[in-house]
């Protein structure tokens, strides 16, 4: 293994360290295969431009054929896409190494790391292949990878909050369809998808972990009402969803009734796979021209020459190498073949809370632009719009609450909250 870095010297301006795993000769002679195999998709002159770091060759090769979504396709017919997904339905039966190595290809050529449908892959197929029927795996897989079909994922559910197996959606069974009435709230790129994931409560006189059904929701289907929220951004990739007596076919259950919890187990441990060590941006779903994230933050600072700021800059440049080092620690244990451990956890919630400190320093240190700018000042609207948006990080993707009992119980070793109803019907339960 080697570690190599940048070094920082007096009167450069702070540059993160760039911590690199050795290849081993079998992960060099992959990321060689996957680089032969970029140059004969990419337009002409792609890869040479980013090769020798010419950057208005690259962009008159990017302006010359290429195309996101055709894109998608020919990296889902690849088996690319889902390295990890057996080949028989579009993978490559790789091993988790591939991932890393593909991830930093995708970013060094500055095409999307994951692309619009990363629910689908990472979340939707594996939880099929595992517990969905052959029939299936072979209706929905390879759409999946090509991004002809966007899939959403339908957690939390509305009042539930963290807990998700006190959900209240209704499946009523009804000859060979069920009928679902309920609510889902902060569903990520519904009003795109066509297909969901969608849990359920099928019995509600046992326990709440054991009651649940998991089906594929139609988007398209009767009933069916998608609702934005309009964001402090401006956006919208979240939305409510409604569902009054939406029928689904039988055929549409992912696993056993009663069994859902298995299969959402298997969503929300792939969810965590799926987004470790990716940014949540447009560069990261579109692709696109940007440089080095913490390069483009420090040029992004007004007065960076100044010695206070230049010490808070530097306060944070210690804490991104923190970040940096935990997630290469985790990075090497999958490498290694190791189960993935407690940095998940760690590095979630620091990640989260260091996003909104450097969001509230960049704008701080704005002065009078980090609230009224002119409309060509898209430094400014940049600025603003990621100190907006970094409020989100603590809540999404497990919210840093509920993270920091998992650290308290799985790392520290502190007992476990009281369950006061794990073992009483749900439907005996107190809720909101």
């Amino acid at each position: 293994m080697q570690l190599e870095r940048f070094a920082l010297t007096a009167g450069e301006e702070v540059t993160p360290v760039r911590w690199k795993i050795e290849d081993t000769p079998e992960r060099a002679e992959f990321r060689e295969e996957f680089r032969a195999w970029l140059k004969t998709v990419l337009p002409e002159g792609w890869v040479d431009a980013i090769e020798k770091g010419d950057d208005k060759a690259f962009e008159s090769a990017r302006g010359s054929g290429w195309d996101f979504m055709s894109w998608m396709g020919t990296i889902g017919r690849s088996g690319y896409a889902a390295p990890l997904w057996p080949k028989e339905y579009g993978g490559l039966s790789g091993q988790s190494w591939m991932v890393q190595v593909i991830r930093e290809e995708l970013a060094s050529h500055r095409l999307p790391t994951f692309g619009i449908n990363l629910l689908g892959v990472g979340l939707a197929g594996p939880t099929i292949i595992e517990h969905g029927t052959e029939e299936q795996r072979r209706r929905y897989l390879s759409k999946i990878l090509t991004g002809e079909e966007i899939w959403w994922e339908a957690y939390p559910p509305h009042r539930s909050g963290s807990d998700l197996a006190s959900l209240s959606t209704r499946a009523v069974k009804d000859g060979d369809q069920w009928v679902i009435n309920g609510q889902k709230v902060w569903t990520t790129l519904a009003q795109l998808a066509q297909y969901g994931m969608l849990l359920t409560r099928t019995d509600p006189d046992v326990p709440k972990h054991e009651g649940l059904t998991y089906f594929i929701l139609d988007m398209h289907a009767p009933g069916v009402e998608v609702r934005p929220l309009k964001q402090m951004t401006g956006s919208s990739e979240f939305n409510e969803v409604f569902l009054n007596d939406v029928r689904i076919e039988d055929s549409q259950r992912v696993g056993a009734v009663g069994e859902g919890w298995r299969a959402a187990r298997t969503t929300l441990m792939n969810e965590r796979a799926a987004l470790a060590g990716i940014s949540l941006d447009p560069v990261s779903i579109f692709g696109g021209t940007r440089r080095d994230p913490w390069t483009s933050f420090v040029e992004s600072i007004p007065n960076r020459n100044d010695p206070l700021v230049r010490q808070q800059i530097a306060r944070l440049y210690i804490d991104q190498e923190v970040k940096e080092i935990t997630a290469f620690r985790a990075t090497s244990a999958r490498l290694r073949g190791d189960q993935p451990g407690p940095e998940g956890s760690v590095n979630k919630v620091f990640n989260a809370e260091f996003n909104q400190r450097k969001s509230i320093f960049a704008m701080d240190s704005s002065g009078v632009s980090s609230v009224a700018w002119l409309a060509e000042d898209k430094l400014a609207e940049s600025r603003a719009t990621t100190f907006l948006r970094a409020r989100a990080n603590t809540i999404e993707g497990g919210t840093s609450e509920v993270l920091r009992n998992q650290i308290a119980e799985r790392i520290l070793g502190l007992p476990r909250d009281v369950e006061v109803d794990k073992a009483i019907a749900w439907s005996s339960t107190r809720r909101n």
